[in-house]
């Protein structure tokens, strides 16, 4: 009788098959952490964005003065943002966190000149910036919105600054938001590097 022939894999090729699928799924894997990551810091950099001109936007609506406070993270989160009525310790109107891998902070590295810090404001030396010279010394966290648009600070002077964020140790998913007291105008910015040097780009 004539040998019949034998259907299958080798254990070679079934090894061989398993290796290249294992290495597909590590490679998925990565790609998916990264993704996620970059996805926190566009979502932070978004709600903060979000939350200041809903902010100016109700104080005109209403015809109200609107105060945003930022602080500093906290156990479970990267920093909150707080809208209150009238006063820092007025009613609460609306509280925005962070996620705990995305921070309100400085990261090492990035640009701190008057010439190279987001719309010129300060030298990146306190994460919440505002207060900005010539009103007052700058490293403010709380900004008053007023009817007509403006933003101020405690004092009634007009209100510029900045905010830093982004995942600690990692210099490019850095993100900034300037305010502009006289307008209340709120632009965002990304860090991006370019050879060697990294700078802000309005986003």
């Amino acid at each position: 009788m004539a040998p019949r022939k034998q259907n299958g894999f080798s254990l070679l090729e079934l090894a061989i098959a398993i290796a290249i699928s294992m290495i597909l799924a590590a490679s998925v894997t990565v790609t998916m952490q990264t993704t996620f990551k970059q996805q926190l810091v566009n979502d932070a950099y978004n709600n903060t964005l979000t939350t200041l001109r809903r902010a100016r936007d109700q104080a005109a609506a209403d015809m109200r003065v609107y105060v945003v406070t930022f602080a500093t993270p906290t156990a479970g989160n990267g920093g909150t943002i707080t809208v209150t009525e009238s006063t820092p310790g007025g009613t609460v109107l609306m509280t925005s966190y962070l996620p705990a891998q995305v921070t309100f902070h400085l990261e090492p590295g990035i640009p701190n000149t008057i010439a190279t810090t987001p719309d010129g404001f300060g030298t990146a030396s306190s994460v919440f910036d505002f207060d900005q010279p010539p009103s007052a010394a700058g490293g403010g966290n709380v900004i008053y919105f007023q009817p007509d648009g403006s933003a101020q600070d405690a004092l009634g002077n007009v209100n510029n600054g900045v905010v830093y964020l982004g995942t600690p140790g990692q210099l490019s998913t850095c993100r900034a938001v300037t305010l502009w007291g006289y307008t209340g105008r709120i632009r965002g910015w990304q860090l991006v590097q370019v050879g060697v040097v990294w700078s802000w780009v309005q986003s």
